[in-house]
């Protein structure tokens, strides 16, 4: 165990500090796509199907764009991977304006995606950066530590959009069609979308603010760790030859799938199941987050006590037998039980990253970018739900892709996780 080693130095704490708070600043958009999935259901008029297009439109900017960050990035440094990363994300949100004025849900999904390319820079290098900045041995501590920020951006995020994107009015379908004969619906639906802009535009200023601030930042000469043939940058075809980083990539595409596609349909399981208001929903949907963080702190502690990957695979066991509640008994056990997933999904994401990249030496960058790239599960996983719901007229049924996720994340953190390749070493930084 690592407890004789510090978690941060003094002489790093002011970048250690910065980059931390990104990772509170992208789960504002990440989390704020739950609220959107919804509204833009009202707006737009969409099946679920549709909806769950905002996250592959989001999640698929990760996926293209995390390998050129990472390349970038290794060509040059972190500092400007995080200044190009929070340009896009500003960019994004001030797109969502004209998106908003023009009441195109495409013009929305391109936004969303010009967000997420920023995304993909600031979580590939956050990530590996914070893993790498100091002792080897509390990577795992350090990297969740920073993560315990991020369920606080996602409740920022989802109390934002419940209080100034939700306007709290829900129509039946009699009041749908008198005000399709009074002539007022299409003004209604335009109010709906409208109440999207200003919140992006309040958060995209605030980026730009964060962009200054890293640039004016001194951060630490990197060190280079060659391999064995002198080389001190990273190669794809090396990275196939780290059996835990492949499975890491697998374990990460399962687990964020999970993740994303329960937050995102959480509203319409407790309003289907539960009878909740969309505001009522969105508040429930904040306690679940606030679990998630909880359970962030809670796991960082744990994990002076217990291993890891060990603890990892308690908490995957239990969001499984929560899913099967959530399936098989919906309604207010079930509700609670979807919930409750979210604190024992908190220290995975974390977890699976900084096993997947621990002792890829001058590789770090790229396979990071690769991990990151398996965000894209998000994508797939998030409509495959939408699918199954519109296809069986059930939300309940469509809990069993987090749940198989979760089987997966079981078979990473006892057996697929442990590290192994040519160039693993037990000790060493790129920092």
């Amino acid at each position: 165990m690592a407890e004789n080693h510090k978690i941060i130095s003094k002489s790093t704490l002011l970048p250690f500090i910065l980059i931390t708070a990104l990772f509170f600043l992208w789960a504002l958009p990440n989390n704020l796509n739950d609220i959107l999935i919804p509204q833009f259901m009202k707006s737009f008029e969409l099946n679920r199907l549709q909806a769950g297009l905002v996250q592959s439109a989001f999640y698929m900017g990760y996926f293209l764009l995390a390998m050129p960050a990472a390349l970038i990035m290794d060509k040059y440094n972190y500092k400007t991977g995080f200044i190009i990363g929070l340009l896009l994300f500003a960019t994004g949100c001030f797109l969502f304006w004209p998106a908003a004025s023009t009441g195109q849900y495409g013009f929305f999904l391109f936004a969303l995606f010009v967000i997420a390319s920023g995304l993909a820079f600031l979580e590939t290098g956050s990530n590996s950066f914070i893993a790498v900045l100091g002792d080897p041995a509390t990577s795992e501590h350090r990297l969740n530590f920073s993560q315990s920020f991020n369920p606080l951006g996602s409740m920022t995020g989802v109390l934002i959009g419940t209080v100034f994107i939700f306007s709290g009015t829900e129509l039946s379908n009699i009041q749908i069609d008198a005000m399709k004969s009074a002539g007022t619906y299409s003004a209604y639906l335009h109010e709906e979308i409208i109440r999207v802009g200003p919140p992006y535009l309040v958060i995209g200023s605030i980026i730009l603010l964060w962009a200054f601030l890293i640039w004016r930042t001194k951060f630490p000469v990197e060190k280079r760790i060659k391999s064995a043939d002198g080389n001190d940058k990273g190669k794809l075809s090396a990275l196939m030859h780290y059996p835990h980083f492949l499975r890491g990539i697998a374990a990460q595409f399962f687990y964020v799938g999970a993740q994303v596609g329960t937050w995102s349909f959480m509203i319409q399981y407790l309003k289907d199941y539960m009878q909740k208001s969309e505001k009522e929903a969105g508040a429930l949907l904040f306690i679940s987050i606030l679990a998630f963080g909880i359970g962030r702190f809670v796991a960082t502690a744990l994990m002076k006590r217990f291993e890891p990957k060990k603890l990892m695979g308690a908490y995957s066991i239990f969001n499984v037998a929560l899913c099967a509640i959530a399936i098989f008994m919906p309604g207010i056990i079930g509700g609670w039980a979807l919930v409750a997933t979210s604190f024992f999904m908190s220290l995975m994401f974390p977890t699976i990253f900084a096993l997947g990249i621990k002792g890829l030496g001058p590789n770090t960058k790229l396979g990071g970018s690769m991990i990151i790239m398996a965000i894209i599960g998000g994508a797939v996983w998030t409509p495959l739900m939408g699918f199954i719901s519109d296809k069986t007229h059930s939300m309940a049924l469509a809990i069993t892709v987090p749940m198989i996720s979760y089987l997966f994340i079981i078979y990473y953190s006892y057996v697929g996780s442990k590290p192994s390749g040519p160039l693993y070493k037990a000790e060493g930084t790129n920092i």
